[in-house]
């Protein structure tokens, strides 16, 4: 008889229960949206602190005609790319509108945003030249980075004075900077400034994924680079600029702006715009609805009423005043923005609390690695508009109770 051959294919069930054994492995939910900040999961209504929804606009009544408008106008489908018959009026008029509200001189609107940095940075950078890239930054500019096969060069998180050795060091004949703007896991907030001085003194180009400032930061919600003031006549050719339309707008895509001549140039070599079918007309439509809701006084007291529940927050989860937090070993990172993580540490620790808010009726979710470095796991609390003072104040008191509860007598 001959030899058995076992297929590396049956190495996938061996590798699953390690992901199990080390509490990696991960589990859709089924969800279906109630009022305010609530969802029905898994058949379970809940108080949800897990949606990038920071203005509550996914459901809002504006966005939801303005999406039925279009399909009436338009249908649903986009039928091709944007090169052949898919960039609609809707996605023309929107384009416009996004550069106009970032005051930046073009935009391209693409139909998501991980597609967006994944096939941006392949366009900008090639062999040969070199990339310098923050340590935290999202996933789409890290494989956008491998994609290029340029040189990627990391830089400790935040530390600028080595971003600086790193770009005077290298003899690149392009230079590109990738940061996010808000660092989707620990909510702080770049240093957009000193990043754009150093690419000015270096010659190299910056790249800002604002996919969770934008809406939110600076005037009318207008993204970090209106909170810096570096739009309109103070916009730098060196700065190509990234949002994305699913988490503040509450719809689904992605835009990039800058430079007229940056951008064309996306335009013509960007693969995923090339290649990919539009994004349909009733979601353009959708986000300029998005856009005008953000952008007036209306929009303003949603982050008004953002900032009071970051506020709240975190002197809830203080140390000083609660220090049965720290007792237990937890850590609310320092943060402004509507990310609000904290840190547990072991995975399975972490897994274990968001079951007994879940318990409670409330979906924290839990972050784990690889998205996170090893020993941080954590829950990553996300606060939106919708949120009232009344679940703040529901999510602070379990935690502290839990925490509490976990204290040796």
């Amino acid at each position: 008889m001959g030899a058995v051959t076992v297929s590396w294919i049956d190495e996938f069930e061996s590798r699953l229960a390690e992901l199990g054994e080390a509490s990696l492995l991960r589990r859709r939910r089924v969800v279906v949206p109630e009022t305010g900040a609530r969802l029905t999961v898994d058949g379970q209504s809940m108080l949800a602190f897990c949606s990038n929804d920071y203005l509550g606009l996914a459901g809002d009544p504006a966005l939801r005609a303005a999406a039925h408008a279009a399909i009436d106008a338009y249908g649903i489908g986009s039928g091709a790319s944007p090169m052949v018959s898919g960039h609609s009026a809707a996605n023309a008029a929107l384009e416009d509108e996004l550069a106009a509200f970032v005051q930046l001189p073009k935009a391209l609107y693409f139909y998501a945003g991980f597609a967006t940095n994944a096939s941006i940075v392949p366009a900008l950078v090639g062999p040969g030249d070199a990339m310098f890239s923050d340590e935290l930054n999202h996933a789409s500019l890290i494989d956008g980075m491998r994609l290029s096969k340029a040189r990627i060069q990391r830089y400790e998180h935040a530390n600028l004075e080595r971003l600086e050795a790193q770009l005077a060091a290298s003899t690149a004949p392009r230079k590109l900077v990738l940061t996010d703007a808000v660092f989707s896991m620990d909510g702080d907030v770049a240093d957009v400034p000193g990043l754009r001085a150093l690419c000015e003194k270096y010659d190299a180009l910056l790249l800002i994924d604002d996919a969770h400032g934008f809406g939110v930061l600076g005037p009318q919600g207008r993204g970090v680079l209106a909170a810096a003031g570096l739009t309109g006549a103070q916009a730098s050719r060196r700065v190509i600029y990234m949002a994305t339309l699913s988490k503040a707008l509450g719809v689904a895509g992605a835009f990039v702006a800058g430079d007229a001549v940056v951008i064309e140039w996306l335009l013509q070599k960007t693969r995923s715009y090339t290649f990919a079918t539009a994004a349909p007309a009733l979601l353009a439509e959708a986000v300029r609805a998005g856009l005008r809701e953000v952008a007036q006084p209306q929009g303003d007291a949603r982050r008004a009423a953002l900032q009071a529940r970051i506020a709240q927050l975190r002197e809830g989860l203080a140390p000083a005043r609660h220090p049965e937090i720290a007792a237990v070993g937890w850590q609310l990172l320092k943060s402004d923005t509507a990310i609000q993580p904290l840190i547990i540490g072991d995975n399975a620790a972490s897994l274990q609390l968001m079951d007994a808010l879940r318990e409670a009726g409330l979906w924290v979710p839990a972050i784990r690695p690889p998205t996170v470095p090893a020993g941080t796991a954590r829950l990553r609390i996300a606060l939106s508009a919708a949120h009232t003072e009344a679940d703040v104040a529901l999510l602070v008191d379990t935690l502290r109770r839990l925490a509490a509860a976990s204290l040796p007598s």
